[in-house]
């Protein structure tokens, strides 16, 4: 049973608390509502986050193995070289958008190739890898925001399920036992109060009914 709160047991506190509780049911319904809208998009995260991941596992020893081969191709030095000529520039940009209320980080990803290399000195192979390389690095950063993702909703799912929970095994109770509380004096009460007045009426009635039989008495010796 719940404990109620400790509050005169006054009609105006009555309706404030009914107030109150309307607010409290109202705001459990929302809470709800964005719980199991927050755990659908979790959900569909994580399920994102798994096919990106093992579409990555997939690809990625595809990736090395074209920088091997380019350096299997050609010398070493030529292909390190190469590379550190041909350094291309990552931009990204993060931007916020909003899930259910929530900040979920968002970024744009744009690969800028360097001042290139001479295709003379290097293999074949080499131009291959830094193509692939170049579209598996956006990648890369969409995994990682779909994580952060995950993250920030899972965050926000514990907080938004606490404040449920609060509201439905705490909160809520006690406002409804304190109603029912305040509701119960106020009828006592107002028995109380019926009881009272009955009670002086019948004094009343009682006291005019004596003066009466007294007025009577000597007119009727």
């Amino acid at each position: 049973m719940a404990q109620r709160l400790r509050v005169n047991p006054t009609r105006m506190q009555l309706i404030h608390l009914r107030d109150r509780l309307a607010i409290a049911v109202h705001g459990h319904s929302l809470l709800r509502d964005k719980l199991e809208g927050l755990i659908s998009e979790f959900m569909e995260a994580v399920d994102r986050y798994k096919q990106a991941r093992l579409a990555l596992d997939r690809d990625y020893p595809e990736v090395i193995k074209l920088f091997v081969l380019a350096a299997i191709a050609g010398s070493r030095d030529v292909v390190e070289d190469a590379i550190t000529q041909s350094r291309s520039q990552l931009d990204v940009r993060v931007e916020t958008r909003k899930i259910l209320s929530v900040d979920v980080p968002h970024m744009e990803v744009q690969v800028h190739p360097g001042v290139g290399y001479s295709l003379l000195d290097t293999p074949l192979e080499l131009d291959e890898a830094t193509r692939a390389l170049a579209e598996f690095l956006p990648r890369i950063l969409e995994l990682a925001e779909v994580e952060h993702a995950i993250w920030v909703l899972m965050e926000e799912i514990q907080r938004t399920r606490r404040r449920v929970n609060a509201l439905e095994y705490v909160m809520i109770p006690r406002l409804r036992q304190t109603v029912k509380y305040i509701q119960a004096k106020l009828d006592e009460n107002e028995r109380a109060n019926i009881t009272r007045l009955m009670k002086i009426k019948d004094m009343r009635l009682a006291a005019e009914r004596r003066a009466m039989r007294q007025r009577a008495g000597p007119r009727g010796t």
